[in-house]
């Protein structure tokens, strides 16, 4: 079965993932008149499974929506100790390091995921188990906040495969991990 793990996020153009108070508003300041998703509902068709750190489960929880994802979600965290009783069956806490969460994961059948979550994905980068990140740019400088990146214990090449425009003004990259680990096991 191929393992593979993505990342599909939008950073200001500074590299913020979130503003120095955590908001996320200035995501939405770039009109898009044409209503389109960016990519998302063919990133959501491609995986089995998110895995997102307690913040993001949190942040997406305080949303006054329904609950957005189709697809089962592992949270990782040290803290939580249950999921709200309306998203019992279709959220999962996971504790450990990358590595025991990801087995456990893959112990379920989920071998496709979506990575989301600011310290979450600096996680998986410093254990290289990131094979894909498509990053949107919001042409905003945020001056602060909550960066996507952090200090890696060494270099990690990847590369462009796909660069699109949205509305004028909003670029979507695709990088995949150059070298990358074969994540390929037989089941």
């Amino acid at each position: 079965m191929k393992k593979e793990n993505k990342v599909y996020i939008a950073t200001s153009l500074d590299g913020y993932i979130a503003d120095q108070n955590g908001g996320l508003d200035w995501l939405h300041s770039i009109p898009n008149p044409e209503n389109s998703d960016m990519g998302y509902a063919d990133l959501t068709a491609s995986i089995d499974a998110l895995v997102m750190g307690r913040v993001t489960f949190e942040t997406v929880c305080s949303f006054d929506i329904d609950w957005p994802y189709q697809k089962p979600v592992f949270v990782w965290s040290r803290t939580l100790k249950e999921v709200p009783a309306s998203l019992k069956d279709k959220v999962y806490l996971v504790k450990g390091t990358v590595g025991e969460i990801l087995e456990q994961i893959h112990q379920k059948g989920f071998y496709k995921l979506y990575i989301d979550g600011g310290k979450t994905i600096q996680s998986f980068l410093k254990e290289d188990l990131v094979d894909r990140m498509t990053i949107t740019i919001i042409p905003k400088l945020l001056g602060g906040g909550f960066p996507l990146f952090a200090e890696l214990p060494s270099v990690l090449d990847f590369e462009c495969i796909d660069t699109q425009l949205f509305s004028n003004q909003v670029v979507q990259n695709t990088f995949v991990r150059k070298h990358a680990i074969n994540h390929e096991t037989t089941t």
